[in-house]
Parts: structure tokens; sequence; C-alpha cells
């Protein structure tokens, strides 16, 4: 299955991966495809890549407002976006994740002002609202295209100084399907082609370290 074949069949692309999140358990652990071990790994590096940026002064982004897209049950947003922001909005596909997660966050959820059932293909961040735009373990479920016009949105969704953030799973070359979760993973190379194409610069980029050997590299792209 290359990228052509899967624009030709988008539809089943996209309803096939619904169909797949409707059977996962809505658990830390179903989440990350049964590991759930790496998260406080995962959330540890992904708080180093934000302090980075985050604070006041000059060129600094703000901490008043996060969105967690493809967030599931929660767990960025417990653990990564609401310790660090004000309020948090979650979106994504799953609405039995979002329903999990206003239990799931406990009480610090209440300062999640939106919980917005959508693909990404089909979302649009509200204008100017956000410090931060999280897009972890999700931009394979988009295709090219889709993938670049989301960023095109996210970008009009920033404040000022504000950063789309992709931390995902690369591939050592090309793309690589996943037909089990009617996913893509694209090298590198193609997902910094493709942010070029949103019309977004790479501000910084990191590889996740300290995860198990047998899974995909990870990389952590800010962009604006």
């Amino acid at each position: 299955m290359t990228m052509g074949d899967i624009a030709e069949n988008e539809t089943s692309f996209y309803s096939n991966a619904e169909d797949y999140w409707r059977d996962v358990p809505p658990t830390v652990d179903g989440m990350l495809g049964g590991y759930g071990t790496i998260s406080s790994i995962d959330i540890n590096g992904s708080k180093a890549f934000l302090n980075k940026f985050l604070g006041e002064g000059e060129g600094k982004t703000g901490c008043s407002c996060a969105l967690d897209c493809g967030a599931g049950i929660g767990r960025i947003t417990k653990r990564l976006l609401l310790p660090l922001f004000n309020t948090v909005d979650l979106v994504d596909v799953t609405q039995e994740f979002l329903d999990k997660a206003k239990h799931y966050l406990g009480k610090e959820g209440r300062r999640v002002e939106n919980y917005f059932c959508c693909g990404l293909q089909d979302f649009e961040p509200m204008s100017g609202r956000y410090d931060i735009i999280w897009i972890q373990w999700v931009i394979g479920h988009l295709t090219d295209s889709h993938l670049v016009e989301f960023l095109r949105r996210c970008q009009k969704g920033l404040r000022p100084n504000g950063l789309i953030i992709i931390k995902d799973n690369v591939s050592y070359e090309g793309v690589v399907p996943d037909e089990v979760d009617s996913s893509v993973c694209r090298d590198l190379e193609i997902v910094r082609s493709l942010v070029s194409r949103a019309g977004l610069q790479i501000v910084h980029e990191e590889q996740q370290l300290n995860f198990p050997q047998e899974i995909y590299q990870v990389h952590t792209l800010a962009l604006r």
C-alpha cells in the first residue's frame, strides 16, 4: 500500500482507523498499543522539550492554552499539558475516549474548556487561541494532503510566539503502512517536506531517547 493507494481509498483509510480505535480499551496501555510502561519516559522527554520554549519575555511561548490532538483519554493532557497551561482543549475521533477523559483527568480536568469529537482531517482549531498545539502519535492517520492542510489550519490557531509540536514515530526509509490500525509511518525527510509544504519552519528537533529498541524511533519537532 502506497500513499497513492491510500489517497484513492481515503474513505476506508479513515473509517478503518475509527473502527480500530473503537475496539481499543480506554486505558493508558490501550492508548500506547500495549507499551504503557513507556509513558513516564515519554512525558519527561516532552516536558524537557517544551520547557525550552515556555516562559515570560521576548520570543517565549505563553502558558495560557494548549490543544491536545488525538488526545485519547487525555494521557498527555493530564501529565504534560495541564501542569504547564492554564487551560487545555482535547480533540479525538473516538467519543468513548473523551468520555473517559472527563473521569481520568480528575479535579484538574475542570481546566479543560473543550472536548471536540472530530477527526483531525476535519478539525479547525479556533483562530489565535493556542500557545501550543500538541500532535502526538496521530499524523500517521492523515493522508499527506490532509496533514498539510491541517498544519496550515493549526498555524492560524496559534497565539503570538505559539508553536505546533509534532511527536511521532519515524520510519527508516519511505512510508510504511500499518494495516492493523490503518495508519502510515513516514521517514523524517518526508515529514520535513510536508511541514515545508504547509509553510511552516522547524524551530527545533530532537529524538526521544530511552524507548524500547523494538519500536520505531520517535522524533519531536517544534514548528511555527
